[in-house]
């Protein structure tokens, strides 16, 4: 899914009167922190980044930009604790490589990193690769499409026994649907579900694993509205739909995938819907009853949070809203105990613009993320937030 930089309106006069009112109160919520630039990106280091970062225990910092590089089809870099930054591989669009890596990487207790391109392979379709610690790229799986999945826009979750999952389009003359997929240690490719409208639609999202194997995502579409669906997918095969979004107060379109408390309840973002069809964060429990924690409503607090949530101990969620902040490029928000705290409100200048991706959080309560557009050449920023 791609949305164009320019801010389209259309959310309603309803909309529009409650993000004035909004505008007093975020401006009051809004807390002292400070940003910093950790890395600008270039054409020919790779540029536009759609995917956050991943930590290493020495601090270094792991990601993919989806255009650019020696080979213009995109990177994963690698960003050390002194700014740092190397190509770890650029994809070269050649019949066994992907391109343009929209998704981010998951990195293995021996530092191989794993991750998925949207095009490129042998089907144009995507691939599903892996980097060893060497710089070895490998492609594991050339996706091609149609009822096997392709072009996909989330990465992997890797399990204890090292198999791979992740979600994928099934996008043929019968429509565009997702799958859900399985790559295990012997190299074999499952499709272990796809959607079909009723049980959800697009998998934008990729999924979550529990201690028992089961998988947690959500589709950006289909389900009793049409405006997508929380599901559950056990060992089994069996697929539960656990919340279907109605576009309204609970919010419609969930772009975000889900993360897990402590407790089992699940957490996550829409892009639309809420008292301002600007997007909600929300909490669906054990028990399948779903929380609205926040309603986004423009102006200075935000608004269209593309990316999910992160979760610190003390159970503050942390997160980025694409639009809206003080000058409408984008916001990196707080919600705890205290309410729903601005800490940073992007210019869209060399600060960063249009943060597509969630953030990471370090032991310190740091904050590191990417934005796609804004930085010294307007090929995104590495950033950091300190509240």
């Amino acid at each position: 899914m791609s949305i164009t930089k320019t801010k389209q309106s259309g959310a309603g006069t309803l909309a529009f009167v409650c993000a004035l009112a909004a505008i007093g109160t975020a401006l009051a919520q809004e807390q002292t922190s400070t940003e910093s630039v950790l890395y600008n990106f270039t054409p020919t280091s790779g540029y536009n980044p759609n995917a956050g970062v991943i930590f290493d225990a020495e601090g270094n910092l792991y990601g993919t930009a989806s255009h650019g590089g020696p080979a213009r089809h995109g990177v994963v870099y690698k960003l050390d604790p002194a700014g740092q930054e190397t190509d770890l591989y650029s994809f070269t669009l050649t019949p066994d490589d992907g391109e343009m890596p929209k998704s981010g990487v998951t990195r293995d207790s021996a530092g191989n990193l794993y991750g998925t391109t949207y095009y490129g392979g042998v089907a144009y379709a995507g691939v599903l690769y892996k980097l060893d610690p060497a710089g070895q790229e490998t492609e594991l799986h050339g996706f091609t499409g149609g009822a096997g999945g392709g072009t996909p826009q989330a990465g992997v979750v890797l399990d204890s026994a090292g198999n791979l999952y992740g979600t994928a389009c099934k996008c043929d003359s019968t429509g565009y649907y997702g799958v859900i997929y399985k790559f295990d240690t012997a190299g074999q490719y499952t499709v272990l579900h796809t959607f079909s409208g009723a049980d959800g639609g697009m998998t934008v999202a990729g999924v979550v694993l529990d201690s028992a194997g089961n998988l947690y995502g959500t589709t950006s579409n289909g389900g009793a509205a049409n405006m997508g669906v929380v599901y559950k997918l056990d060992t089994a095969g069996q697929l539960t739909v656990l919340h279907s979004f109605t576009g309204g107060a609970d919010g419609g379109t969930p772009y975000a995938g889900v993360i897990r408390g402590s407790a089992g309840g699940l957490y996550g973002t829409t892009y639309l819907g809420g008292t301002a069809n600007m997007g909600v964060v929300y909490k669906l429990d054990t028990a399948g009853q779903l929380t609205v924690l926040h309603n986004f409503t423009g102006g200075a607090g935000g608004e269209e949070p593309y990316a999910g949530v992160t979760l610190d101990p003390a159970g503050n969620l942390y997160g980025t809203a694409l639009y809206g902040g003080t000058k409408n490029h984008g916001v990196v928000y707080k919600l705890g105990a205290a309410g729903y705290t601005v800490l940073h409100s992007f210019s869209g200048s060399t600060d960063g613009d249009n943060p597509y991706a969630g953030v990471a959080l370090d032991s310190a309560g740091n904050l590191y993320g990417t934005t796609y557009y804004g930085g010294t050449v307007e090929g995104g920023v590495v950033f950091k937030v300190t509240p």
